[in-house]
């Protein structure tokens, strides 16, 4: 079955039937084993629904890509999603990018450096402004947080091997931490006792 590529913006804002093909577009099959949606949950350890939802976030940004005048920018959840797309590569471009899009769409990295850092902060403000006229929301903040959260001197991302490794979010550690001290003392106190110390 072939799809008819989505209509461009009417006064400044997505069609409505395009916007409905747009998040109902699926990559591959749902009667797989693993899915998309639940690869990118199981990659990201995110839950399933927080999966799914960057999905449709991807394919908003997809859009608008398609239709900005600038050069789009996406989340880190956004491009966590288009990563893993492009593994897809049949479906990426044989289908999404001439049936749905209408053109190739193509991801190119960073070339680094301070200049890339402030062009991709400003497209960055640009594309969630954008994001607003085109869908008439304001973009979800868990998966499209400020540009100082998205471009954060901080953020520290690294691919990991989990069956080498223990991850924990930092925040789950201001109660496991004092868990973990309390236990030690507990445990220190009946030993003692137990070696009579």
């Amino acid at each position: 079955m072939e799809i008819s590529t989505l209509e461009s913006l009417h006064e400044g804002k997505i069609p409505i039937e395009s916007h409905r093909r747009l998040l109902s577009y699926t990559v591959g099959s749902d009667d797989v084993e693993l899915p998309f949606t639940l690869r990118l949950a199981q990659e990201n350890g995110w839950s399933l629904v927080y999966s799914k939802r960057v999905f449709e976030e991807y394919k908003r940004f997809c859009y608008m890509c398609m239709h900005s005048k600038m050069a789009c920018t996406p989340s880190l959840d956004v491009d966590q999603a288009w990563h893993l797309h492009l593994t897809y590569s049949h479906d990426y471009w044989k289908r999404f990018c001439p049936e749905l899009l209408g053109k190739p769409l193509h991801h190119g990295p960073t070339l680094g450096g301070n200049d890339e850092d402030v062009k991709f902060l400003e497209q960055y403000n640009e594309t969630l402004q954008f994001y607003e006229q085109v869908f008439g929301v304001v973009p979800p903040k868990d998966i499209w947080p400020h540009a100082n959260i998205r471009f954060s001197n901080t953020l520290r991302l690294r691919w990991v091997d989990l069956s080498k490794v223990y991850a924990i979010e930092k925040k789950k550690l201001y109660w496991l931490v004092p868990l973990m001290i309390s236990f030690t003392s507990i445990i220190t106190i009946f030993g003692m006792k137990f070696l009579n110390i």
